[in-house]
C-alpha cells in the first residue's frame, strides 16, 4: 500500500534521526546504509506529493545531474590528502577531473557546510570544514579540510604551509605517475620549483626525482609539524566541546584568545 506523504514524511525524520546517530558513532557502513534508505524514502515523498512518477509512456530526456560543488572539493582535497586553499584545489580540480568548478562557487561553500552540520549534525558522511590554528584554534583563513580526516590532520601551524606544499607535490607526483598529462604536469612543475633538487620545465618533469626531493625535505619538518598539530589537537579535543566547533573553529575576543594562548 502507498504511503501518505505524511507517513512519509514521519519515515524521512526518523530516517534522518538514525543516520546522525549512525554517523556519531562511528559506524559509517550502516549510515551509508541508512542514506540509503532515506533517499528512497524522500524519492517516494516526490512521487506522491510532486508526481514525478506519472506519465511513463512520456521520458524525459535530461542531461546527467551535474556534480555537487562540495563533491569537486572533496575529490582535489581526498587527493591532496593535506589542508590548503581554494586555489590549489581549484587547479587540481582543473588538472585532474572532470567536470566544472567555478572559483565563485567555493566562496560560500564552508560557511553552507556549517550550516549544514549545525542543522543535523553528522547528516552526510563528511562536510568542508575550516582547517584549525595550532595556537589559537580558530579557522584558518582561505584554508580547506575533510571533516572525516582526524583532527590533528586538520590543524595547521608555523610549519605546516610547506609541509602541505610537500606532502601535495608527492601525492601529485604519485598521481601523475599513474595518469600522466600535460595539465597535471605543469600543476605539478609549478608546486615543485621551489623544492630543492628539482629542475626543469613541465615537459621534461620526472615525478619520482620530484617524490625523492620533496621526501628528503620533508624528512627535515615534519616530525616537528606533527608534534605541533598533535599537541594542538589534544587541546582542541579538551576544550572545544562542541563538535561544530572542532570543524569549523572558534571565532574569539581578546580575553578567549589569552586564554586559549595561556593554556
Amino acid at each position: 500500500m502507498t504511503e501518505s506523504a505524511e507517513e512519509l514524511e514521519t519515515r524521512i525524520a526518523a530516517l534522518r534521526a538514525e543516520v546522525r546517530r549512525a554517523a556519531a558513532s562511528g559506524d559509517r557502513a550502516t549510515a551509508r546504509q541508512l542514506r540509503t534508505r532515506l533517499r528512497q524514502a524522500e524519492s517516494a515523498w516526490d512521487a506522491v506529493v510532486l508526481g514525478s512518477a506519472a506519465e511513463p509512456d512520456a521520458p524525459e530526456h535530461t542531461d546527467a545531474p551535474a556534480v555537487p560543488v562540495r563533491e569537486h572539493v572533496h575529490r582535489a582535497l581526498t587527493l591532496l590528502s593535506v589542508p590548503s586553499a581554494p586555489k590549489l584545489v581549484l587547479a587540481t580540480h582543473d588538472a585532474f577531473f572532470s567536470g566544472e568548478l567555478q572559483p565563485a562557487r567555493l566562496t560560500s561553500l564552508r560557511r553552507d557546510e556549517e550550516r549544514s552540520f549545525r542543522s543535523a549534525p553528522y547528516a552526510r558522511p563528511y562536510y568542508l570544514c575550516a582547517a584549525l590554528t595550532t595556537d589559537l584554534l580558530s579557522p584558518a583563513r582561505g584554508v580547506m579540510a575533510v571533516s572525516s580526516w582526524p583532527l590533528e590532520r586538520r590543524m595547521v601551524g608555523p610549519l605546516s604551509p610547506r609541509v602541505g606544499l610537500l606532502t601535495s607535490a608527492i601525492r601529485l607526483a604519485e598521481h601523475l605517475s599513474v595518469h600522466p598529462g600535460e595539465a597535471g604536469a605543469r600543476l605539478l612543475w609549478r608546486l615543485a620549483t621551489s623544492i630543492p633538487g628539482v629542475s626543469g620545465g613541465p615537459d621534461a618533469l620526472d615525478p619520482a626525482k620530484v617524490i625523492e626531493a620533496a621526501r628528503a625535505e620533508l624528512a627535515v619538518h615534519e616530525d616537528e609539524d606533527a608534534r605541533a598539530r598533535r599537541a594542538a589537537a589534544r587541546r582542541a579535543a579538551g576544550q572545544l566541546a562542541d563538535p561544530a566547533a572542532q570543524l569549523f573553529g572558534v571565532r574569539l575576543g581578546v580575553a578567549d584568545r589569552r586564554r586559549i594562548e595561556v593554556t
